[in-house]
């Protein structure tokens, strides 16, 4: 994609997380290219400021009385949008999946502050309880419905779940990149496997008023890198130390607003931890073995 096209995608509007913030002297958060009075936050994978307001708008209030400064929200159209943003300093935070980390870290130079350590986060490969399907190596010539490309527990996990099982996933196999439509394909036979999170697969289920009995889980991966707040690296280190530390210190305050929405479930019983950067190597492997070594 040309530079050109990944500036509009990003040059959208921002938003504020709340209103009636009073400006703070941030002299402990100077940039050699910024005086703005406040730091702007996103998430990759949600698009609009009304859905980064419904589902984030509590944690943002939290992470402005961690911070002491006020954040306004950056809108992005799609999971790699961030990625120039943040190159280019229109960006100073932003939530992260694993698989957007690696692209963001290797585009931008995005520094990880703290993660978000799930402790069921493993990716599933499940089938009809009816099906004759009982191991990887039987969806040779199958339809699988993966969520969209790029997403981690959705795409690059389960891929490297059906390589280590044998599988050529460029000959062997058709996927269907189908979002939130899977479930529902695999339930009408439209496919004869789907992938999710661990820790999504209930709320999938709850959402379309099917129960586990009606389904088998075929196979489980391994526990998969958290996700991971990064921050823009034209900042000073220690105002990046000083937002990490403060992060880690008030962990419970912001994991609780987090939980407000309900499309952030997944996140109970979480806790924060320092990111690491070496936890993400598993991902760079698959863009690598899938022929997508230019997403880094």
């Amino acid at each position: 994609m040309k530079r050109r096209k990944l500036i509009g995608n990003f040059i959208l509007f921002i938003g504020g997380c709340t209103t009636g913030v009073s400006p703070i002297n941030r002299s402990s958060y100077n940039s050699s290219n910024s005086t703005s009075n406040h730091l702007k936050f996103t998430v990759a994978d949600v698009t609009g400021i009304e859905d980064l307001q419904r589902d984030y708008g509590a944690f943002c209030t939290s992470l402005e009385k961690v911070l002491n400064i006020p954040i306004k929200f950056f809108p992005v159209e799609n999971r790699t949008a961030a990625a120039p943003a943040l190159q280019f300093g229109q960006v100073d935070i932003v939530l992260a999946g694993p698989s957007e980390y690696v692209v963001f870290n290797s585009r931008a130079k995005a520094i990880p502050l703290v993660a978000i350590q799930r402790p069921n986060y493993y990716p599933l490969i499940v089938v009809r309880t009816d099906s004759k399907i009982k191991t990887l190596a039987q969806l040779k010539g199958k339809t699988i419905a993966m969520r969209n490309t790029g997403s981690t527990s959705g795409h690059l996990a389960p891929i490297k779940m059906l390589i280590d099982a044998g599988l050529d996933v460029k000959n062997d196999i058709e996927i269907l990149m189908l979002g939130d439509q899977g479930l529902a394909a695999l339930n009408n036979g439209g496919v004869d496997a789907w992938t999710i999170a661990s820790d999504r697969y209930q709320i999938a289920l709850k959402s379309e008023g099917l129960s586990e009995t009606d389904f088998s889980i075929l196979a489980t991966g391994k526990l998969l890198p958290s996700d991971v707040f990064v921050i823009n690296n034209q900042w000073g280190a220690s105002m990046i130390e000083d937002v990490r530390s403060r992060m880690l210190k008030h962990q419970d305050q912001l994991l609780e607003s987090l939980l407000v929405s309900k499309f952030n479930q997944p996140y109970e019983g979480s806790k924060m931890i320092a990111a690491n950067d070496a936890d993400y190597n598993i991902i760079r492997e698959v863009y690598q073995t899938i022929g997508q070594g230019s997403f880094l």
